[in-house]
């Protein structure tokens, strides 16, 4: 054994259940909550908002008084949050779960925040309203596809990576430049500040047959909208100064409303671009775990998926 190795194995146990989004995550978790002793930890980028619910399929208050999911509810829909807060918040969930005698259990499709956890974070300046708020007038008059174009000439490794009208990554990255004068690809390769502080069994719960998991999502983004989604952003706008710029509002489901509830897009095409986005969504999760986290896979289609991820955590737990 190497020393690499010998280090991994004297750190302390956690498990990774990460998935697109409609795959079952948190049915699983739910289940193997009840064989293991494990407590949960959501990774989620859109269930750190209060009163977004519906939209993010957050687990019900039934549900969460069963099996607590630590940081759901952290924030307002007017707040942002990041990778970095996520590591800090996730790290210090952790500590507390082992001191309790438990094994954390990290469950969520964010990939970005799996990504952080497991190799570390890069140090990159922290958020700034000024530049943020300058970089948005500017997508604001010439749109998104724009500033694409001006990151691939300051950054073409970022934004290779980056669609077109991502416009939180592709904000952030133009934001990074401006602020640090370096691309961040090049703060990237410079090297992470944070090593992984656990040994990880990473599983990723991924569909046999796309169009299955297609199905799924339209089933879903459907009731969401049987469950009242379009009164929850109303609700939203009532109660917080939102606008459609906040990584709250740029949410899958969320977004969609917004613009049919500002007139921006048909009432009509509500279901269908909801689906469309929440297939692209899951598309870019599928892609993170087959080029970058490259888990352990388990169909998440299969009728045993929860004995098969049982078996390996199992193992894993020895």
């Amino acid at each position: 054994m190497n020393a690499a190795a010998a280090h991994r194995s004297q750190l302390p146990p956690a498990i990774l259940l990460m998935g697109p989004t409609a795959s079952g995550k948190t049915a699983v978790a739910l289940t193997l909550a009840r064989r293991f002793p494990v407590e949960l930890i959501s990774v989620d980028s859109a269930q750190v908002f209060c009163d977004m619910n519906i939209g993010t399929a957050k687990p019900d208050a039934a549900t969460l008084a069963l099996c607590p999911h630590h940081l759901i509810d952290l924030i307002s829909p007017q707040q942002a949050y990041s990778a970095a807060r996520f590591c800090a918040d996730a790290l210090a969930a952790m500590t507390a779960i082992r001191a309790r005698g438990k094994v954390p259990l990290l469950v969520g499709g964010t990939m970005l925040y799996f990504k952080a956890l497991l190799e570390g974070l890069v140090d990159l300046p922290p958020a700034d309203p000024a530049t943020r708020a300058a970089i948005d007038r500017q997508a604001a008059t010439d749109g998104w596809p724009a500033l694409h174009a001006e990151l691939a000439l300051l950054d073409p490794i970022t934004a290779a990576r980056l669609h077109s009208t991502d416009a939180q990554r592709i904000q952030r990255a133009l934001e990074v430049f401006h602020l640090a004068g370096r691309p961040l690809s090049a703060l990237i390769a410079a090297g992470r500040t944070q090593a992984p502080t656990s040994q990880f069994l990473a599983i990723g719960l991924v569909p046999s047959e796309r169009s299955v998991l297609h199905q799924l999502i339209a089933q879903r983004f459907a009731a969401m909208l049987e469950n009242g989604l379009e009164d929850e952003v109303v609700a939203l706008r009532e109660k917080y100064a939102l606008h459609a710029g906040l990584p709250s509002m740029r949410c899958v489901g969320y977004r969609q409303v917004w613009e049919v509830q500002e007139g921006r897009a048909p009432r009509g095409e509500l279901l269908e671009r909801g689906i469309y986005a929440t297939r692209q969504l899951a598309k870019r999760q599928i892609t993170w775990l087959g080029n970058t986290l490259r888990p352990t896979t388990v169909d998440c289609l299969a009728a045993d998926v929860d004995d098969q991820v049982a078996w390996q955590i199992e193992r894993f737990l020895g």
